[in-house]
Formats: C-alpha cells, structure tokens, sequence
C-alpha cells in the first residue's frame, strides 16, 4: 500500500540531530527497567567499573567518553516529557517511574553519578580499570548499572584508536629501520572507511578516534565531531586532491591520458593523487605519468606538487614494488644513508586496497627486502580501520563492584568456572603507576593520591574537558611501546 500526502514532511535540524533516540531513559538496555527491584533491599550504592579484559590487542587507547558524556548525559537530562514517553512506549509495571520523577524533583533532572576515568589520549595495558561510576544520591543506586549500555559504547572509539595505533606502530618500525626520520608517519595513512560503516555517528567516532594517531582522512565526519566535542578548532588536513575511478574512467579508455593530464593541470602545484588501475596500471605508470606526461608531473612539482600513484588492485606486495620499480626507472632514484632507495620527494605510491595492520608489515617488509624505504609509500585503510570490529576487540566490559548495603560495604564479583577470563574485580578500585607499569589495586587497598583515574562527570556535570591536542600527545608512540614485530609474529586472531 502506498500512502500519499499533499504537503512535504518537514523535520526539524534539531530531531535530526537527535536522531531516533533523545531519551536518556532509552540509553539501556530493556532488561534494566525492572533492575531497580532486582538488587538487595537497603541498597544505597553500587559502584561499577568498565575494563578491557585483554583482546586482540596488549593495550587500549582511551578515547570517547568525552563525547558520550557531553552528547548524551551532562545538563538536566531527566524531564516530564522524556519520562511520559518511557512509561508510554514501555507500558511496563516495572518502569521505574518513581525513581526517575526522584532525580527530576530532587536533582533538577541531572544524573546522580560521579565517573572516573584516565586521562583521554592514555595508552594501557590490557586488564586495567579505565573507568568506575557510582552513585552520589543513595536514593538510586539503581542508576549507576542503568548507565551500563551507553558508556560500554566507548569501546568502539578505544577499538578503532588503537587499532589505528597498532597500524601507526608498524609503520613507525618501518620508516625507523628503512630511513632517516619518522616525521611522514603522521602522514602515512589515510582514513577512507566512511562509507564502509555503519552509519554517520560510526564514521564520526572512528574518523575522529582515528585521527589521534594520523592527521590524513577522508572521513569528513571525524572532523566534525572533534571541532564540536573536543575543542579542535585548527584546520585539519585532508587526504588532498584524489581521483576515483568514475574521473578517470568517464574520459574513456582511449583518453586516460587526458584525465590524469587533466587533474594535473587542474590543480596544479597541489597534492594530486591519480588511480591508475582503471585499465592497465603498469601501462599507466610507465607509459602515461612516466612517459606522456613526465614533463608535466615535473613542473607540477617545481611549483611544490606531488603526485601520488593509486593501484587499486591485485596483489597489495607485489603491485606496490612494481609501481615503486616503474617510478623509479622513469624519474631516478637516491639512496640514503640506510642504504634504501628513495623516489624523488615530489612522488609517492599510496596502496588502499587490502590495508589493515597485518598487511604493512607484509607490503613494507617486502620493499625492505627489494632495498625501498617505507617513506615511498603512503596507505589507505577502510573498513578494517573503522568497522571490523566489535566490543569483544578488546574484551571490553563494564561490572559492578562493590555495593553498599545497610550500611556495610560488601564486595561484589563474577567468578565463572567455564572461562576464567571473565573472573572480575572486588571493591574499590585504583589505577596506580609502579615499577613495571600499571597496576589496578582492588578492595580499596590502593593510595588514593597516587590513583590515576580523574573525576570527569559528577551530578550532571562535565569537571574535566579534553582538548584534542592533548590527546594527541598522550597516545604518541613510545619508546616503552610492547615490540610490534613480536606481536605480528604471535597474533593469531582473527583474518583480516
């Protein structure tokens, strides 16, 4: 059946912006509207933690929470309205009507909840406590699990930071073995996965917890969401001036010259990149940039251009030393100081085709072995970078423990007999640096003075406020960094 109207639908830029959701009642799980009747009566606290309890990875890059806090929980987030609408929709005896109506009338519709995490931007080995919430009225101590759904989706930005920084990491190791500097790392790898998520918000946070470790992206999104959230306000940089398929391939077979000649002239003295595989790539490389329009491509660099060559095809090890091979035979190469060829600096070949961490390390090591240096080459990744993953990357989890009941704290964990890996931790917690690197002290025994978790939300208030740059800084590779090689030599997860 169709349904007509005779006037347009208008929706306003706000219920965009909400999208399908702008309830903070609805940011649960349905099975926690009854949980309030569910836990010990004379239940006055419950204190939670969030964890990854080790995955794919030896450590998280701690990113997002900032942006969950100030889109979806800080201010007067309870009103009449929100709370009609739930116990409309949810038509349940078990909504808790009164305890929502609590925080309305007695808090102003600000949540009662203190969170704790570690600085935005920290890198943490795996099993550690990276957050901890509780209660602050013991009128709901309810609310402290009800929070569980929203905050566990930090996992998604902390999964693509630090595979974003595993792929960072790689290429650091090659740039530092095959050359004379590091400073193209930041360079070296573009974000093209926005199409290849889930959705807008997705390519948003990804792009933007991407952008921590690289300051290419084609991802639009990223930047949107860090100049709104996290203060970035300097012009970023984008992946420059790239061709697809469709501007090659729309100028016929028989005038692919004409198209890179065109994009060349075009936006000369710019950052071009062409795709060269729309027919014949070593014919393109050789015969048409190396060749027709040599000349042009070196007088677009001495007005301060580069081209960079895009195969987009085949096989990523082979189709890059091969292009490196044609550049080189057509324009010359320098050998540096390492001994490993170089291009002149006015030409690269960027591979986006096949790129996740696993498979640098294979493309880079396999032009170590042919005597190229890693700085020839620039990346893209997609869907691998931003999309394939999922909470369990990193094992991430959010548990409750401790309680106070009757006044008497009681200790409060899981101890599952059929995988020990989800055993979680007892009472109070603290994160404390020690010889040897992070520790997480349980049962209240660590030093307060010395915990490393900042209180960042408390009673509807955001008390700490992250600037991008700082992140940044904190998520910077290191020399304390575990040994990249030997993690590609263990890993044994899942095929990428």
């Amino acid at each position: 059946m169709i349904l007509e109207t005779s006037a347009a639908v208008s929706v306003s830029p706000a219920a965009m912006d909400a999208g399908p959701v702008n309830n903070v009642i609805f940011l649960a799980d349905c099975y926690k509207v009854g949980h309030h009747r569910q836990y010990p009566p004379g239940t006055t606290t419950l204190y939670s933690y969030f964890e990854s309890r080790g995955g794919r990875f030896p450590y998280t890059v701690f990113f997002g929470l900032q942006y969950i806090l100030k889109r979806w929980l800080v201010g007067p987030v309870v009103t009449k309205e929100a709370i009609e609408e739930a116990k409309d929709i949810l038509q349940n005896d078990n909504f808790n009507e009164e305890g929502w109506k609590y925080i309305l009338e007695h808090h102003g519709g600000r949540l009662p909840v203190r969170i704790k995490a570690v600085p935005e931007g920290s890198v943490i080995p795996t099993r550690n406590v990276l957050v901890t919430v509780e209660n602050t009225d013991p009128a709901v101590p309810w609310l402290t699990n009800y929070l569980e759904t929203v905050l566990s989706q930090v996992w998604y930005p902390i999964a693509v930071a630090t595979n974003s920084r595993i792929h960072k990491q790689v290429i650091h190791h090659y740039h530092t073995v095959t050359g004379t500097d590091t400073n193209s790392v930041p360079y070296s790898l573009h974000d093209c996965g926005y199409r290849g998520v889930s959705s807008v918000e997705s390519a948003a946070i990804g792009g933007a917890a991407n952008l921590i470790n690289f300051k290419f992206s084609d991802t639009l999104a990223g930047f949107c969401l860090l100049k709104k959230y996290y203060h970035e306000v300097t012009r970023m940089d984008i992946a420059g001036v790239f061709s697809e398929h469709s501007t090659v391939t729309s100028w016929g077979r028989e005038r692919e010259a004409d198209a890179h000649r065109h994009a060349l002239q075009t936006f000369f003295g710019q950052f071009v990149g062409c795709v060269c595989d729309s027919y014949n790539l070593y014919e393109c490389v050789e015969n048409i940039l190396g060749g027709e329009l040599k000349d042009l491509v070196i007088q677009h660099a001495e007005k301060g251009g580069i081209l960079v060559v895009r195969p987009d095809s085949g096989d990523p090890k082979e189709v890059v030393l091969k292009c490196l091979e044609i550049l080189g035979k057509c324009f010359g190469t320098e050998t540096n100081s390492k001994g490993f060829k170089t291009l002149p600096p006015f030409l690269k070949v960027c591979q986006a085709d096949g790129i996740n961490f696993k498979s640098l390390d294979i493309i880079l090591g396999h032009l170590k072995d042919h005597g190229w240096a890693a700085n020839n080459v620039s990346f893209g990744s997609g869907a691998s970078l931003l999309q394939r993953l999922d909470r369990d990357t990193q094992k991430c989890a959010y548990k409750c423990s401790l309680a106070v009941i009757d006044g008497q704290d009681v200790e409060v964990f899981k101890e599952p007999i059929t995988d020990t890996g989800k055993k979680s931790k007892r009472g109070r917690l603290t994160l404390q640096m020690e010889e040897g690197g992070y520790k997480t002290f349980e049962k209240g025994t660590g030093d307060p003075d010395k915990d490393l978790l900042v209180t960042v939300f408390e009673n509807g208030e955001l008390l700490k406020d992250y600037t991008f740059d700082e992140i940044r800084q904190r998520a910077e590779i290191s020399p304390s960094d575990p040994d990249i090689m030997k993690f590609l030599a263990e890993d044994q997860g899942q095929r990428w």
